[in-house]
């Protein structure tokens, strides 16, 4: 005899109800702003908590408020001559560098890259004037016409 699945209502849904990933962005985003799919990209970036059983993917409504929250955006202060906050901007360094590496900061950068060049440069084969005729011209092969 087969046992009756339970139908989800949304009085037996609680936060750590494992969901699958299309009901759960119903849920969680009423009027298909957000799909299965969607959820999947989150996931892949690291800031959705899925499970996975039996070949099916599940996720919760908490996991989906703390995705949310990972995704918030930091909201920019205003930015003018006399707020405090552009005072704070232009007067402090930045916490963390800019561009693509902030491993390597001034004296330490350009030591490393002073090695780099040395390494590359003692790679490198000598070519000499001797090993190369300046004067022979190349051979010319002539195309043919269609």
């Amino acid at each position: 005899m087969a046992h009756a699945r339970p139908v989800l209502s949304p009085s037996t849904i609680t936060a750590t109800t494992p969901l699958r990933l299309d009901m759960a962005a119903e849920l969680a985003f009423p009027g298909g702003s957000m799909t299965a799919s969607g959820l999947r990209k989150e996931w892949t970036r690291g800031r959705l908590a899925i499970e996975r059983i039996a070949g099916k993917d599940y996720t919760t409504l908490a996991a989906i408020e703390e995705m949310r929250k990972l995704c918030r955006l930091d909201q920019k202060e205003p930015v003018s001559g006399s707020s405090l906050a552009a005072q704070k901007l232009k007067s402090e360094p930045p916490s963390r560098p800019y561009g693509s590496s902030g491993t390597e900061t001034g004296k330490s950068a350009l030591a490393a890259a002073r090695m780099r060049a040395e390494k590359l440069k003692n790679g490198l084969l000598s070519i000499s004037s001797n090993d190369i005729s300046l004067t022979k011209p190349a051979p010319v092969i002539p195309l043919k016409s269609r």
